[in-house]
């Protein structure tokens, strides 16, 4: 059970009705994260404003869900793994990521250096610090209030 009152979409009002709105047009519902952080209508503004902008950005949503795959989180995992789907992420790059693997230089880079020799430059690397940014923000969200799932589970899978 959560920590934090889940805000019920069918009586939002205001501005956290309309964020819902957008939210199922999205999700096609509403997931349990963002009924958690509408307890204040600032937080699913920052969050779900967020990952618009970054979804826009040069490097795109695939990226931002391979990101989320390689976070720990039972919560994040299970999103992700659907969301990243629908992004254009196969299931071995999603697997992969979750893994903390990728075929691609510009997804393994474990640091800057790492990713400017990839070939990605400033705006790039801004994005990809932002996408990991966010994520931080959405799993200590998940974890502290104990938000739980509502996506079907992923098993979290490592590399040695």
């Amino acid at each position: 059970m959560s920590r934090i009152s889940l805000i019920d979409p069918s009586s939002a009002m205001g501005i956290t009705a309309e964020q819902f709105s957008r939210i199922r047009r999205a999700f096609g519902m509403v997931p349990d994260m963002l009924k958690a952080v509408a307890n204040s209508p600032a937080a699913p503004s920052s969050m779900w404003g967020s990952f618009a902008a970054l979804r826009s950005g040069r490097r795109g949503a695939k990226l931002g869900e391979q990101i989320a795959d390689r976070n720990n989180y039972t919560y994040c995992l299970a999103t992700h793994k659907g969301v990243g789907r629908k992004a254009g992420a196969s299931s071995v790059e999603i697997a992969e990521a979750q893994a903390g693997r990728s075929t691609d230089p510009r997804i393994a880079a474990p640091n800057v250096d790492a990713l400017r020799v990839a070939g990605l430059g400033d705006e790039e690397v801004a994005e990809i610090i932002s996408h990991v940014a966010l994520n931080l923000f959405a799993d200590y969200l998940n974890v502290a209030q104990d938000v739980p799932v509502n996506f079907p589970g992923v098993k979290l899978t490592r590399a040695a």
